[in-house]
């Protein structure tokens, strides 16, 4: 029970709410015990926030779900979760959260958490339906962590770095109705997807946007390395232009790949298997390390 107790709070997710990390990174004060334990609870409060609303989705989801290849083997669509087990759990989770997030961080971290709930629960109940907004509200629920972070740790973060967020994470989320679309038009089928207000016919159009919102984000990292070289933030940001390139290669090679049909549902699951985007989180990591020495 507790494998598929684990499975439906989705916990492999929490890996998002690192998000919540890049404005202590952004502000080079990573080493500061107390914002690490701050960013630390944030992190734990918006796991188990997104859990609930996992949950929530997967309840309204079931009849589609049931039908669906892969998405049938989820506990509450394939039964081995009792759907009162569900009802029971999202209270629980919900009220956990905001106890937690109100007695151990800045009230306007709360009011960043209810923001997410609020969304996230209307994405669940209809936007998820209503074509290009619901990917538009994809994109802003991850950058919703990113602020999150900057209210828990009551740090500063800059536009250039919300604009790139907003972007990268738009192209992501094309990238998961692309991949939502691939089989349907394998199939030259021309009913809407299940659950969605996408047809085979839309596939080629979100390739084009995706493509082009991740390599907007590119662009605006490239502004944002051209202002910090004029800075005092970073010793050497020249080191930083690495990124670029680096962007561009694991941008163009997961839409290469979402064309192939061998990637999943959900970029950011694929990512944390593959060593290709592990490896080239590492060289940004010491592309960016190095620009601050």
């Amino acid at each position: 029970y507790i494998r598929v107790l684990i499975k439906s709070l989705r916990l492999h997710q929490w890996v998002k709410n690192l998000l919540i990390f890049v404005p202590l990174l952004a502000s080079h004060r990573i080493m500061e015990g107390k914002l690490l334990w701050s960013g630390l609870v944030a992190f734990v409060s918006f796991g188990m926030c997104a859990s609930s609303i996992y949950l929530i989705n997967d309840l309204l989801d079931l009849p589609n779900d049931r039908r669906h290849p892969t998405k049938c083997n989820r506990p509450l669509a394939s039964g081995s979760l009792p759907i009162l087990h569900a009802l029971f759990l999202i209270p629980v989770l919900l009220f956990a959260v905001l106890t937690m997030s109100l007695w151990l961080l800045p009230m306007r971290f709360a009011g960043m958490l209810i923001i997410y709930t609020l969304l996230a629960a209307a994405y669940s109940l209809r936007i998820k339906r209503v074509v290009m907004l619901d990917v538009i509200t994809l994109a802003s629920l991850y950058t919703l962590r990113v602020l999150a972070g900057v209210a828990a740790m009551s740090l500063i973060i800059t536009f250039w770095i919300l604009a790139f967020c907003l972007f990268i994470f738009l192209s992501l989320a094309f990238l998961k109705r692309y991949t939502e679309l691939l089989g349907t038009h394998q199939k030259n089928q021309k009913e809407e997807t299940l659950g969605r207000g996408y047809y085979s016919s839309d596939f080629d159009l979100l390739a084009t946007l995706g493509g082009a919102s991740g390599y907007t984000s590119v662009l605006v990292l490239a502004l944002y390395i051209n202002e910090a070289a004029s800075g005092k933030l970073y010793r050497s940001p020249e080191w930083m232009w690495v990124a670029c390139p680096l962007l561009l290669y694991w941008l163009s090679r997961v839409w290469l790949l979402a064309h192939r049909g061998q990637m999943q549902d959900d970029p950011i699951v694929f990512a944390l298997r593959d060593r290709i985007s592990w490896g080239i989180a590492l060289c940004l990591l010491i592309a960016f390390s190095m620009a601050t020495l």
